[in-house]
């Protein structure tokens, strides 16, 4: 099989975590070996830079400064994990990609749509082949995203309003970018997801 750059996404607490790793284990049983990675983070700088995100006040950071950082995570993460993989013939799946910038720091927190897209353009110039995106009440999702306390929970501490802008900001993407990107219904068991995941995916002839 070729190369394939696969992404999940979705809100804190959507589940696209769990649902990348039961969608790795579905390739496996089908003879793939995919990549697993992340954002921010996937790279030995990328994660440094992640701390910086992650973590700390709500307010530690501009919606500007975010996105620099972000750029430059996601930069380190592309050169070092993402490329050297996809040229190596790998399936590379992470968890969070470019439409997490397009949404937190483009929409959500700021109209600032232009210069993501700008410094998107200029330095990453990749996107996923395919992304899923799992869609799930925000309530839900906040509740599901705080009681974890990992610690790492600076934007669920934006609160409940800010996770409901965010979904609507994915819904919005998800008809943007409709050529790649699968809007999954989160409703239900892990399993029922993780079956709508897959069948997407086989449905999308990658």
């Amino acid at each position: 099989m070729s190369s394939q750059f696969i992404s999940f996404e979705g809100i804190d607490g959507s589940g696209k975590s769990t649902q990348m790793q039961l969608f790795a284990e579905n390739l496996k049983k089908s003879g793939d070996e995919p990549i697993l990675s992340r954002e921010p983070g996937g790279s030995t700088g990328a994660e440094e830079i992640r701390k910086l995100l992650v973590e700390g006040d709500p307010d530690r950071w501009s919606a500007y400064t975010e996105i620099l950082l972000f750029t430059a995570a996601r930069r380190d993460h592309l050169e070092r994990t993402i490329l050297p993989n996809l040229d190596a013939g790998k399936i590379v799946i992470t968890d969070r990609f470019a439409d997490s910038t397009r949404v937190y720091q483009g929409v959500a927190r700021n109209d600032l749509a232009q210069m993501v897209n700008a410094l998107h353009d200029l330095m990453i110039a990749h996107d996923p082949n395919l992304t899923f995106i799992i869609d799930i009440d925000p309530k839900i999702a906040l509740d599901r995203g705080l009681a974890r306390q990992s610690g790492e929970d600076r934007f669920e501490d934006f609160g409940l309003e800010f996770q409901k802008s965010l979904r609507l900001g994915f819904i919005e993407l998800s008809q943007k970018y409709s050529e790649r990107c699968v809007l999954i219904n989160g409703d239900g068991t892990t399993d029922q997801v993780a079956k709508r995941v897959w069948q997407a995916y086989e449905a999308h002839h990658l």
